[in-house]
């Protein structure tokens, strides 16, 4: 499902993109980085993305965490951010750090684990990526090999939802892993997210969620 916002303001987030990198000098440069959040880096089967995204790009994948978190909370379900984490494995050679992602489905299997071993443990059941300005590299495949069933693109002007079929993505109408979500009405609290205060913005989402509860209650 796609919901159109009015369009972005130009943004430039900084992208180099390098060819014939070894896993070993990918695996040297996220030690080098650290717990550093940016910049961040992806990697295909020898291609490596090196990005540092703008103030804009943080705010909106921010939002549209908190805004998760909140649906979530409202509707008694549990879920798991990781954030922006390093995925990474050496027999696919690929790697990636999304803009931010969940446990949801699986939330529960994950519980209480700190180190995760994503050779063994489950991918995130949605990922939200953030692109405001084209991609230099697609990185729908690489999560595709990874098994993540389900992400979000934002780019600055509409939420599109896409579920993993037959190891490809498809557009969908609705959210696999919160099936309440609404793309227009995400798009437009990360509109007004810009505008209003964060107590504001928090208590006009709640509200909004905790109608639609009740609507869905007495039909």
């Amino acid at each position: 499902m796609t919901a159109v916002l009015t369009p972005p303001k130009t943004s430039t987030v900084e992208r180099v993109v390098l060819t014939g990198v070894s896993w070993e000098t990918y695996e040297s440069l996220l030690a080098d980085i650290g717990e550093r959040s940016v910049p961040r880096l992806t990697y295909d089967r020898g291609t490596l993305q090196i990005m540092s995204p703008t103030p804009e790009h943080g705010h909106y994948g921010h939002i549209l965490a908190l805004l998760i978190e909140v649906l979530a909370e409202e509707m008694s379900q549990n879920v798991r951010c990781l954030g922006v984490t390093t995925f990474r494995r050496e027999d696919l050679k690929r790697g990636f750090e999304p803009e931010t992602c969940f446990y949801i489905q699986n939330e529960a299997i994950l519980r209480g684990k700190l180190d995760l071993d994503f050779n063994v443990d489950p991918p995130p059941d949605l990922i939200v990526e953030v692109d405001i300005t084209s991609p230099s590299l697609n990185r729908f495949p690489i999560f595709a090999q990874f098994g993540v069933p389900e992400v979000w693109r934002f780019d600055g002007e509409k939420l599109e939802i896409f579920l993993l079929s037959g190891g490809t993505y498809a557009m969908s109408e609705k959210s696999a892993a919160l099936p309440f979500v609404v793309p227009e009405a995400f798009v437009g609290f990360v509109a007004e997210s810009v505008s209003l205060g964060r107590l504001e913005w928090l208590a006009k989402v709640r509200g909004w969620v905790r109608e639609q509860r009740e609507g869905k209650r007495a039909e």
